[in-house]
């Protein structure tokens, strides 16, 4: 059966089963998946770049996955989708085991407050999440602004036992998100860290 790619935002059929990759993707190929994709700056530009690789963003607000949607439908791309649901939901429950090559994760909301760090995305569970749906040797990629998240960050992988610390292809790290961009101008430096599975 044919992929409609006239809505590249993904209409759930149930949010209790897994997900059938097959029915995403005109052609079956390496797939990377971006979490909070934001208005898909990152992940519309880096599915242009590479053709062989199908990529799922992964947003929780409707005007951003919408922007998702108008992007690659405007550049033609069939090598990217979206859906709109929360990031560790969609990593528990509905991606498939061991189906991704990488997970990017750009920018996530740092919680600043110390009673609300509870909320952060990559927290002690995540490593276990990230393995589950990470073919070996599958990659997890980080950027922040925030200095505390960073650290959080780099503490909870460096503690996971099936990780190990990789540099960032410079080519990944020269395509920006828009935070990225607008922390450029005011001056504000990108931390990123990239953790492979064993």
């Amino acid at each position: 059966m044919p992929i409609d790619l006239s809505n590249l935002v993904y209409e759930f059929k149930s949010i209790v089963e897994s997900l059938d990759l097959t029915e995403f993707f005109p052609i079956l190929q390496p797939l990377e998946v971006e979490l909070g994709c934001g208005d898909a700056s990152f992940l519309a530009e880096y599915a242009r770049r590479h053709p062989e690789v199908n990529f799922l963003g992964v947003e929780r607000l409707l005007g951003r996955i919408k922007k998702l949607d108008r992007k690659g439908r405007l550049a033609g791309l069939t090598n990217l989708r979206g859906v709109r649901i929360e990031s560790a939901y969609f990593l528990q429950y509905l991606l498939p085991a061991q189906c991704a090559t990488a997970v990017h994760i750009y920018f996530p909301d740092p919680w600043p407050k110390k009673k609300h760090h509870r909320h952060r995305l990559i927290n002690t569970d995540f490593p276990a999440l990230a393995r589950r749906v990470l073919l070996p040797g599958g990659v997890v990629y980080l950027r922040t602004d925030d200095q505390d998240y960073f650290t959080q960050m780099t503490e909870v992988f460096g503690a996971a036992r099936d990780f190990t610390g990789v540099p960032t292809p410079g080519e990944l790290a020269e395509v920006l998100t828009d935070f990225e961009r607008g922390f450029h101008a005011q001056g504000i430096p990108t931390l990123a860290a990239a953790y492979r599975s064993l």
